[in-house]
């Protein structure tokens, strides 16, 4: 059940908790001292990753209607995307390496392929979800407002669904998080106030046209007669995404022992306190190489 008490959950004095958020200031200083070219060389490795991957697939598609081009160009696009969302757009978004100056990789300019527009994304996640992490009726990810996660919430019949809904929302996924910011629920009920629904709303649309152009109408007809032959490899390698993120995202907030909190906990909250509760209400999981960086290093969740 929700935690009200952080301290007595946990077995620790206002002291002890204090002394756990000194010290993670301080390791964070060590690290932010540390970065340098090391860094600067791994980001732009990765963007070419990304985008040799992208090229890759892009002319895979082109070349003819055989099943192993489209096999190949389908994989590659599929991995283009979990890198640009996971271990690219996730982080960068995050203001982690704003610290380099660079306006391609800057927090405020980063637009990410998929139909959620960043600046709802940035509010919904960075703000409303890392502030309130797992604190009911505060942080909107508890279930994404669809799914029953936690026994604090009272069960309904219509939860019977719940299988069906969650897999609808995990194929499209990318939808689901470009819906979460916007409210739609409030915004038909009026109670979003219009001069903040008709802006978000319309920075949406133009966010969705764009990726729908891109993927189901421009790059299909630069296939030329392969344009059923790219427009499904491109609604699978955006499925591919979509599952992948999905699976991520719930193994780091929802598996058994990411502990949810009441409202109350909030007041007076200290810094250590919001440390101790972010190690709380997260978890990681067990990754080699190669799946810490397709999930974004989301294995260290809790880091």
């Amino acid at each position: 059940m929700a935690i009200a008490d952080i301290n007595e959950y946990a077995h620790l004095t206002d002291a002890d908790v204090e002394a756990l958020g000194a010290e993670l200031d301080t390791l964070r200083r060590e690290i932010e001292a540390d970065r340098g070219m090391r860094d600067v060389k791994y980001l732009r490795r990765t963007i070419l990753a990304h985008r040799a991957l992208e090229v890759t697939g892009r002319v895979a598609l082109l070349g003819s209607r055989s099943r192993p081009l489209w096999l190949l160009g389908t994989g590659a696009l599929a991995l283009s995307k979990i890198i640009e969302n996971m271990e690219l757009g996730h982080n960068v978004m995050h203001g982690q390496w704003d610290w380099m100056n660079d306006p391609e990789v800057h927090s405020t300019t980063w637009e990410w392929d998929m139909v959620c527009a960043s600046p709802h994304w940035k509010h919904s996640h960075n703000y409303i979800h890392h502030k309130y992490t797992n604190v009911l009726d505060m942080d909107h990810d508890v279930g994404y407002k669809t799914l029953r996660v936690t026994r604090d919430d009272p069960w309904q019949p219509k939860l019977l669904l719940q299988p069906l809904t969650n897999v609808v929302l995990a194929a499209l996924f990318e939808w689901g998080i470009g819906l979460h910011d916007l409210d739609l629920k409030d915004v038909i009920s009026g109670a979003k106030p219009k001069e903040i629904a008709r802006p978000q709303l319309k920075l949406f649309a133009r966010k969705v046209g764009k990726q729908i152009v891109k993927d189901y109408v421009l790059f299909p007809a630069l296939s030329g007669p392969n344009f059923t032959h790219t427009l499904t490899a491109n609604l699978t390698a955006n499925l591919i995404r979509n599952l992948w993120a999905y699976v991520v995202i719930f193994c780091g907030h929802f598996p058994d022992g990411a502990e949810k909190f009441t409202a109350d906990i909030l007041e007076n909250e200290t810094q250590g306190q919001w440390y101790l509760r972010q190690m709380l209400g997260t978890a990681n999981f067990d990754a080699g190489p190669a799946m810490a960086f397709l999930s974004g290093n989301l294995c260290y969740q809790i880091e």
